[in-house]
């Protein structure tokens, strides 16, 4: 291959890296709009990367363009670095994602969370007091509890909706407490809670109480957080392997273009 050829190539690469990097950033755009403030903590690091890669495509495509050894030499390492990051951010989503899980309960179409199913490291993020109050108060905010009762109008299609797990942990009393449900917003708290979990003696059909305060909710957002997790980790996954190859192409083409420097 020679010089031409090889600066052309990397040219071609880079031109193909920044529509990677583009399509990156509009996944992380799409994350941040498909969800609201309460539960995008991907989304600007996705948008970050995507940044990144489009930058260093740059790079690596004016060092072919003006055949500078140098620039090349830059993209190489940063898209190698690149590369490293999203394998070790890759690797620890699936170890954090891989414990959690919902629980089935008779009648219901929905799952219930407890959060002592899911991975140490969530655990810590979501008692911390601080995290929590600021989470708390986003999904007060986020109104997804008042919601209920407009997309339920009776209590059998409440009882046979699939909910999402922050509805079902932070919207309702855990199934075990055994309230009574008045409607898709309101339970009947006159009842003596049949079980002794916390969880039933926090849930107040208060807006601005509601489960926020219970470990179910808490449970709710570690389940929405795992399936974050794991679209960003198996999308990481696609991106590894495409950069990787670009990355061993650009090698081969950055090397033809050292031999012909070291012959001239």
């Amino acid at each position: 291959m020679g010089v031409g050829t090889s600066t052309f190539v990397i040219r071609w690469i880079n031109f193909i890296t920044m529509l990677l990097a583009v399509t990156v950033i509009g996944f992380g755009v799409w994350m941040s709009t498909h969800d609201d403030n309460c539960r995008k903590s991907l989304a600007l690091p996705v948008v970050g990367l995507g940044a990144f890669i489009f930058i260093i495509s740059i790079i690596g495509f004016l060092g072919a363009l003006k055949n500078n050894s140098i620039l090349l030499w830059a993209y190489l390492i940063l898209l190698c670095l690149i590369l490293v990051g999203i394998l070790v951010f890759t690797v620890l989503a699936f170890i954090v994602t891989n414990n959690g899980s919902g629980h089935s309960v008779t009648g219901l179409k929905y799952k219930e969370y407890q959060l002592q199913d899911y991975s140490s490291w969530f655990l810590k993020q979501l008692n911390d007091a601080h995290n929590w109050e600021r989470l708390k108060s986003c999904l007060v905010k986020s109104e997804d509890c008042d919601n209920l009762s407009k997309k339920y109008k009776t209590l059998r299609q409440y009882k046979s909706a699939k909910l999402t797990p922050i509805e079902a942990g932070c919207c309702r009393p855990p199934s075990e407490c055994g309230y009574p449900a008045v409607n898709a917003s309101y339970y009947d708290l006159s009842y003596h809670p049949v079980s002794s979990n916390k969880d039933c003696k926090l849930y107040k059909n208060s807006r601005a109480v509601k489960c926020y305060n219970c470990d179910s909710c808490k449970a709710g957002v570690a389940q929405y957080m795992k399936i974050e997790w794991r679209v960003v980790a198996i999308f990481n996954v696609i991106l590894f392997v495409v950069l990787s190859v670009i990355y061993f192409i650009g090698c081969c083409a950055r090397q033809n273009v050292a031999q012909y420097h070291s012959k001239a």
